[in-house]
């Protein structure tokens, strides 16, 4: 990882490259002074030239160069301070702290040592961030939007669904092309505008079962570039979901990945058990309830094992009744409980003072109770996914906005104001997308208020 005077170094020069870009080249000022030396020069050899100007055309044409000499000059200063409006608000964002997260916690995407700083912070801290699926820049601005309200960390979660939805489902999806292109450019994206809302941002990918690992291994590799560009991997973590393979090679192949994960400082989330239900291509519908409840022996086993990684830092996705999506009342069964006695079990056998060695992460949040949130996050729950719920609140906005002004969204022309009165700005899609982004990011502070993840920076 860059040191941090490395890290400031690079801030500033982002920044400037910035303000390069935003109000183009400009001369210096050594060549500015140069250009009206040789203007005025220019300006007197002309004038002793012509032998038939008189000495008070000579003067005349002295004070005209002087007078464009220092008009250039006033652009060449006005060009300059704008420049330096730029580079002092693009540094002002990438240097702002948070005066209640660790210092190396800063605004936009978080990984490594940072990212393990956050996540220890919002165990000690009794919070959890919400880890929202999003399928595009509209679900993303929502997140970002939320957690600027909010005043919270954030993690963008792509799935390889979304991932190839972001790349357009008519291109080539060949050996998961799309599914790798989408997600690379979703990432991007984010990074490209997270600093701007001025909260931490962890950029994670979620369910990889084992048909899918070609996937991650072609954003891992990804990451392996970025990281050997800019000292720090693009992704923040990836989710292995091996939970209906056998618990040792489940523990095998994250091990593996864990080990090449910790070179570039990328964190491994896991699953022990199953999540219930169906997302996003996983079905998990009738599975046996049996495996819906993870024992503490089978994440203890698993602790010792990716605990001897070097360098390698990961969350474990216990099963205690989680399902994917929303349900009737009494047809899901959460025992947050489970989740307590692994961490006593666990405690135990490391002899530690801490309370809470695991790291835990609570899948299928949607539909969830306030009050078995709120057990599961004392039981050292540092992230809650969140999807279903999201998904039907932005498209409530658009469907709200459809209904307020369906007399306006009937035909391109004419409305009950006027019968040749244009209906352009109500069906710009901007406008209903950005209802859904409102409806969504409101959705997303009641579930951070839920998770305890207000006023956290």
């Amino acid at each position: 990882m860059p040191s941090k005077a490395c890290s400031v170094a690079l801030a500033g020069v982002g920044a400037y490259a910035a303000s390069q870009a935003f109000v183009g080249p400009v001369a210096s000022p050594q060549v500015g002074q140069q250009q009206q030396v040789r203007s005025l020069r220019q300006g007197g050899q002309a004038a002793a030239q012509d032998s038939s100007s008189s000495s008070t055309s000579a003067v005349g044409v002295l004070a005209l160069g002087a007078t464009g000499a220092f008009a250039a000059a006033a652009q060449v200063s006005q060009r300059g301070q704008r420049r330096a409006q730029v580079v002092r608000q693009a540094t002002a964002v990438a240097e702002k702290v948070f005066t209640k997260m660790p210092a190396s916690v800063k605004p936009g995407v978080v990984t490594g040592q940072a990212l393990v700083d956050l996540l220890n912070y919002a165990k000690e801290n009794e919070f959890a961030i919400p880890g929202v699926n999003i399928v595009g820049t509209n679900s993303i601005n929502a997140c970002l939007e939320a957690a600027k309200i909010a005043g919270g960390p954030v993690m963008v979660t792509f799935s390889k669904g979304g991932g190839q939805f972001i790349a357009g489902k008519a291109a080539d999806n060949t050996n998961d092309a799309a599914c790798i292109a989408g997600t690379v450019a979703g990432a991007l994206h984010v990074r490209a505008v997270a600093k701007l809302y001025g909260v931490p941002v962890i950029l994670h990918t979620d369910h990889c079962q084992k048909a899918w690992l070609p996937w991650i291994d072609a954003l891992l590799e990804a990451s392996e570039d970025y990281f050997a560009k800019n000292g720090e991997p693009l992704f923040s973590s990836h989710m292995l979901d091996l939970s209906e393979e056998p618990l040792e090679e489940n523990i095998a192949i994250c091990k593996k990945y864990l080990t090449r994960m910790a070179k570039v400082n990328i964190l491994l989330e896991m699953e022990l058990g199953v999540t219930g239900g169906e997302e996003d291509g996983v079905d998990n519908s009738n599975v046996d309830s049996s495996r819906l409840y993870t024992q503490p022996e089978e994440v203890w086993q698993t602790y010792q094992e990716l605990a001897s990684v070097p360098g390698g830092n990961f969350t474990v996705a216990a099963a205690f009744g989680n399902v994917h999506g929303v349900y009737a009342p009494g047809n899901v069964t959460l025992k947050p409980e489970i989740l307590h006695s692994t961490q006593k079990f666990i405690k135990e056998k490391l002899g530690c003072k801490s309370d809470k060695p695991v790291s835990f992460v609570f899948h299928g949040g949607s539909g969830s109770s306030q009050a078995d949130i709120q057990y599961a996050i004392k039981a050292g729950v540092i992230k809650m996914n969140l999807d279903t719920d999201t998904q039907w609140a932005f498209w409530d906005g658009v469907n709200q906005y459809s209904k307020k002004n369906a007399p306006y969204l009937q035909t391109q022309i004419g409305n009950p104001e006027s019968p040749i009165k244009p209906n352009k700005k109500y069906y710009d899609p901007r406008v209903s997308l950005r209802s859904g982004e409102q409806s969504m990011a409101a959705r997303l502070v009641q579930a951070m208020k839920d998770l305890n993840c207000i006023d956290r920076l």
